[in-house]
């Protein structure tokens, strides 16, 4: 077996780590399920639900990961008790990631073709409506799309080409550190807006009043969510790492580095929607088709414009390098390939499974993918596949793996988790950890497939 690749720097980890799990979800999807569900109150309650429910399935994902040294399938087939099944989920998993990148590549593709519209001038001077047809015009645009998705499975495997240390690492420590940059320069500028003060007090004062329970579950979904867990996305890089620091700390840190994007981009979102009277709840449009027409009444507007999409850019390629890098180790790892075989194989394969989403804004929109949802279409069936089933069912079985002693074990996690320097894991969790955290998952998974084929059942 072939020495374990290590990441050079703890903070190459933090920032790659916090990398995969920032994306286009604490951007656009933050702002708008926050403008739905009452601004502040709802930002508190997501707070609450990260530290419950991210904090121990992350940290148990990096234990599982660090502790075997391995992919998640490698890593749960080296830690489950002989004959158990463990590991036939840790081999759905990485499938997981495979399947999520079959959607997230087309979407991280509009972000890339935005940047270029917003810095050739192509979104400039439109109307709302023009800006509406630029959108539209994307995505029934087949060879257009095609081209832009190609581009990020290319960009994203050229980069695991150079290697975890050159490639991966140098790499994410640069657009992480881009993003925050145009993070901070965008959230001055929208707090300096006249009128931005209405939106601050909406995104910053809670009134839990205006609160509903359907508000709760959306910021419990969110939380859940916006880490990506459950897919083995953490182990991976949990087994890039040494033994020096306690896991526990380090989930606290990529955990609070996620956040703080999540935050900042709200911050810009409330401030800029606010002081120009526009609705920040209103989803996909919010950042490409509203937003767009905002920068054009703003002085500088194009400048702007392209900050804040070379913003959105780097938050969905952060993302496709770090799951690229977990498909391109579950290859190494379980097959012996070299890295510079994988990532050909795998990026040819990604991009022709990343075709039917993207014909399926058009050519293929009359195909219903998820039966009783009139309208489906592939990215539907991609992402309720791995949002709605894999990430809910992953993290429950990684509770109960780490948990029990019919999986790792309680003892062996909490050995691997507190190993090294730094916060511990706390040992009195294990109850809440092997029955209470479950059970909250499960409830996220139930409701979130009630929500999905039959909402009217629901209260809210």
């Amino acid at each position: 077996m072939q020495q374990r690749e290590q990441l050079a720097t703890r903070l190459g980890f933090l920032l790659i780590s916090a990398g995969c799990a920032v994306g286009l979800g604490n951007i656009w999807r933050f702002g708008y399920i926050v403008g739905e569900n009452g601004g502040a109150a709802f930002v508190i309650v997501y707070l609450v639900f990260l530290v419950i429910l991210g904090f121990p399935i992350m940290t148990m994902e990096f234990a599982i990961g660090r502790a075997a040294q391995r992919n998640l399938a490698g890593a749960m087939t080296a830690l489950e008790p002989q004959g158990s099944k463990w590991h036939v989920y840790g081999h759905i998993g990485i499938l997981g990631n495979l399947i999520l990148m079959m959607f997230y590549t087309t979407v991280a593709g509009w972000t890339l073709a935005y940047l270029y519209n917003a810095i050739s001038g192509n979104l400039t001077g439109k109307t709302p409506d023009e800006l509406g047809g630029v959108f539209g015009g994307l995505v029934s645009n087949v060879p257009q799309l095609m081209l832009w998705m190609f581009l990020v499975v290319l960009l994203g495997y050229v980069v695991c080409a150079f290697g975890l240390r050159r490639g991966v690492e140098r790499v994410g420590k640069v657009m992480m550190g881009g993003l925050f940059v145009l993070l901070i320069v965008l959230a001055v500028r929208a707090v300096t807006l006249p009128g931005a003060g209405a939106g601050l007090e909406f995104y910053l004062r809670p009134d839990f009043s205006g609160l509903s329970l359907g508000g709760v579950y959306a910021a419990m979904s969110q939380a859940f969510f916006t880490l990506s867990l459950g897919i083995g996305s953490m182990a991976i890089f949990g087994s890039y790492i040494n033994k020096q620091r306690a896991l526990a700390g380090e989930s606290v840190r990529v955990i609070g580095i996620d956040s703080l994007v999540a935050l900042l981009a709200g911050l810009i979102i409330f401030a800029t929607a606010f002081a120009y009277g526009v609705d920040p709840g209103e989803g996909v449009g919010l950042v490409f088709i509203t937003l767009p027409n905002v920068f054009n009444a703003m002085p500088g507007g194009q400048i702007w414009s392209v900050v804040f999409f070379l913003l959105l850019a780097l938050a969905a390629m952060t993302t496709v390098v770090a799951v690229f890098e977990n498909l391109t180790a579950y290859a190494m790892d379980q097959w012996g390939w070299t890295r510079s075989k994988t990532v050909i194989v795998e990026g040819i394969a990604v991009f022709v499974l990343s075709i039917p989403c993207v014909l399926g804004f058009s050519v293929w929109s009359h195909i219903q993918t998820l039966p009783g949802v009139p309208g489906s279409i592939f990215i539907d069936l991609w992402d309720f596949i791995v949002s709605y089933t894999l990430l809910p069912v992953g993290a429950l079985i990684f509770a109960l793996f780490c948990s029990h002693r019919f999986g790792w074990g309680w003892k062996n996690f909490l050995e691997e988790a507190n190993t090294g320097e730094g916060m511990r894991f706390p040992q009195g969790l294990r109850f809440y950890c092997g029955v209470i955290l479950p059970l909250i998952i499960f409830v996220v998974l139930v409701v979130g497939m009630i929500g999905k084929f039959a909402p009217g059942v629901l209260p809210w």
